[in-house]
């Protein structure tokens, strides 16, 4: 490693990451390209603790990156799981409507699910009762493509096509330093106290967590800053395992960035209830109690975070709310599950979302990328990017490798249509 060139870096092993270091291999087989990650193993982070769900697309704009990318997605993500024999299960997704007023939002959920070309159809109340008995609504759409999977098993996979290609798994290696000139960039990594020096002739960021930290080593200018968004979850006794046939949502609140809590079939059987939104103060705190001196100081500098506090004051105090009061918790799953109990939620390892805030506090909702003249920094993949991985590796290769790629510094927000993610 001390005096490796290569010709592409990829920083970060999530599903992103790895999805686009696979593509590049194989379209360029001569080519020596990395992917550095630095945790002992692939996919630690957003894609091991995310919902498992293969989204069908239902709430992207006609049109947008998003719509594509998913749609696209669900097809490529069975085809490579058939094709390592990683198991899924196409269960399908209800969407389910309570009130009148999810009613009418739910009709207009369905309508774009047409203009997206997904397959979906309404269920009036006696239809829902009779495909789902343990589930209370006035009616909900459904949309027989939506799977469930472990992409911690699909990113491995992606590894080992890698790896297999002739591509090289650099673990344990944090990046710390990057300088860049005009013929490569240079990248100092921490490995077990010791530091390596690579070089690369292109850098592609898909650092999530990290990925605002990662521009700033190479001083490109951004209007952004990653915020942490905390999911907790709980996990239903196995005796519940039965409870529902598909995964069960709530119509969302269109006002609101996320979609609300979730009864979902987990590929290993067990049903997860789950997840709220709290703001984070640890990019990477998964446990009970999760705070970092650093994380906190740097959202604290940001103007955006507290622009962010003050248009989401209401929906944040009642996210917290529940997170603090377990009670709370369960009156959202209620809502459409009447008989779960208190005792029902059990603990479940929660997930972080990296979102990526703008200094006028808007939430970014679609992709958002960054560019020097040898790098490409992917600083907002936002859900469903596990479904979307492989499609957003082949978008992120034909980018890096078009003529014009390197000739500028820019940052660039993909689809400015802001929808439910």
């Amino acid at each position: 490693m001390h005096s490796e060139n290569f010709d592409y870096l990829i920083i970060g092993g999530g599903i992103v990451g790895l999805s686009t270091a696979m593509q590049l291999q194989q379209r360029f087989p001569n080519k020596k390209i990395a992917v550095i990650e630095k945790e002992a193993q692939v996919a630690q982070h957003q894609t091991g603790h995310n919902s498992g769900v293969i989204h069908a697309g239902v709430y992207y704009a006609p049109g947008s990156l998003k719509a594509d990318f998913c749609k696209r997605g669900v097809k490529a993500t069975i085809d490579f799981c058939q094709k390592n024999s990683i198991p899924f299960d196409q269960c399908g997704k209800l969407i389910v409507a309570t009130n009148e007023i999810e009613l009418q939002r739910m009709q207009a959920l369905f309508r774009r699910c047409l203009k997206n070309g997904i397959e979906a159809s309404l269920l009036s109340k006696s239809d829902l009762k009779e495909r789902e008995p343990n589930i209370a609504g006035l009616g909900a759409i459904m949309v027989p493509s939506t799977g469930i999977v472990n992409y911690s098993e699909i990113a491995k996979a992606m590894a080992q096509t890698f790896e297999s290609a002739s591509g090289t798994l650099i673990l344990n290696s944090e990046v710390t330093q990057l300088k860049e000139d005009s013929e490569s960039i240079t990248v100092h990594l921490q490995n077990q106290h010791k530091t390596h020096v690579i070089q690369t002739k292109f850098l592609v960021s898909c650092a999530g967590l990290m990925a605002d930290r990662i521009t700033k080593m190479l001083n490109i200018p951004t209007d952004f800053q990653i915020i942490p968004f905390r999911g907790e979850y709980y996990v239903l006794p196995e005796k519940y395992n039965r409870i529902v046939n598909h995964l069960i949502y709530p119509v969302p609140d269109p006002d609101l960035p996320f979609l609300g809590v979730h009864l979902t079939r987990m590929i290993n059987g067990t049903v997860t209830v789950g997840p709220n939104a709290v703001l984070g103060w640890k990019r990477e705190g998964y446990g009970k109690v999760n705070i970092s001196v650093k994380d906190v100081a740097d959202m604290m500098s940001f103007k955006g975070y507290w622009q962010v506090i003050k248009n989401n004051f209401k929906t944040g105090l009642e996210e917290y709310k529940s997170s603090l009061w377990k009670p709370g918790y369960l009156k959202r799953v209620q809502k459409y599950c009447p008989d779960l109990k208190l005792d029902d939620l059990q603990p479940y390892p929660a997930g972080v979302r990296a979102q990526a805030v703008l200094s006028d506090g808007s939430l970014v909702h679609d992709f958002l990328f960054a560019q020097s003249p040898r790098s490409l920094h992917v600083c907002n993949a936002p859900s469903p990017a596990a479904t979307s991985a492989i499609p957003i590796g082949e978008y992120i290769v034909d980018k890096i490798t078009q003529p014009n790629c390197t000739d500028k510094t820019n940052t660039t927000n993909e689809n400015k249509n802001v929808e439910p993610a």
